[in-house]
Parts: C-alpha cells; structure tokens; sequence
C-alpha cells in the first residue's frame, strides 16, 4: 500500500501517525495536488490528499474513512471497543477535523485571494470556530493513557498544524492544550517528526 500525501496536511499527519502507532507498513508518496498527477486524480476524483491505494483494490479518502480503514486491519486496534468510548472517540476525531477544516479555510482565503479581495468577515467567522472549538477542547481534553485512539491522533494533527500555520495564535490562556503534545508525544515518539511540516 502507499499513501499519496503533502507534510503540510494535517489529514495526511493523522493517518500517517496512526499507520505507524498501528505498525502498518504504508509507502509514503510526496503529492503537490496543485500540479494535479494522474496518480492522484486517477484515484481520488476530487484531487485531494491522502489516499490509500492498495494493490488490485480501490483507493480509499479521505482521512476518516482512512482510519477506519486502517482500525478493521488492525483488528479494531485504533479505536476503543466500547460504544460508547468509541462514539466518544469517533466526536472527538470529528471536533479536531472541523477546527482543522476552518483553520484551512482562514489559509486559502490568504493564499488564494487577492489581498483587496480576501474578505476578513470570513476569516472571523471560521476563527470563532476554530476559538470555540479549542476553548472547549482546554476544558475536555481526552485521557492519554497507553491505549491511544483515533481521536488522538486527530488531535495530534490539529495542534501540530496549528502551530505550523497559527504559532503565537492559540496557545495563550490554553495551558492544558498548549502542554498536551508533550504528554501525547510520551505516548508516541514519532509525534515531533510526524506532525505537519512545511
């Protein structure tokens, strides 16, 4: 299996760090969507990043049906086996990819705009989001015990994308939030080379 990917994407991180907590052996292909490849567009109609080919099988994307994708090979090892824990874990993985969607919303209005033309009451309604979402996140932070889960990792991604893209943005009045990499990162030591990079 390979995983087409770009180390600036928080999805790709997420998949890539649970792959590796979950010992799945998965080739990982550097992918520019903007230069749209063949490869990429072959397998995801969309054009977006990451995707799972697998050998003589349909490609799978985006990142949650990725995981869970990777949750049944594992033998159901990336998510809790309660129902409950696992629903907990399956909001939380939702919570921390929704902050990340408007994280990348507020980076494409910048990237792609003009500058007289990038519309600042955007940028602020999906700031608030990303406010909301992380305030409660300070006051809800996950167990991090041995057993990792999905919604760890999504959380992993998040933070590490916030602090690629939004650093000096978010950690202020967050203390809980702002150390929990450190405690993820005693749980997963791949987490400082794994987490989006420029």
């Amino acid at each position: 299996m390979k995983l087409l990917y770009s180390p600036a994407s928080p999805y790709s991180a997420k998949v890539r760090m649970a792959a590796r907590h979950l010992g799945i052996e998965i080739a990982e292909v550097k992918t520019d969507t903007n230069a749209e490849p063949p490869e990429l567009l072959d397998s995801n109609p969309l054009g977006k990043i990451p995707v799972l080919i697998r050998k003589s099988e349909p490609a799978i994307y985006d990142s949650v049906a990725i995981m869970h994708y990777l949750d049944r090979l594992s033998g159901g090892k990336l998510y809790p086996k309660s129902q409950d824990k696992r629903t907990q874990a399956e909001v939380l993985e939702a919570l921390c990819d929704g902050i990340t969607d408007c994280l990348l919303a507020i980076v494409y209005e910048r990237r792609t705009r003009p500058e007289d033309k990038i519309h600042q009451p955007w940028i602020d309604k999906q700031w608030d989001k990303v406010v909301r979402g992380l305030d409660y996140l300070e006051k809800n932070l996950p167990k991090t015990g041995k057993k990792l889960h999905g919604g760890h990792f999504a959380l992993a991604a998040t933070i590490g994308y916030l602090d690629l893209r939004f650093n000096g943005q978010w950690a202020e009045g967050r203390p809980e939030l702002a150390s929990w990499p450190d405690v993820f990162g005693k749980r997963f030591s791949h987490y400082a080379t794994m987490k989006s990079a420029a």
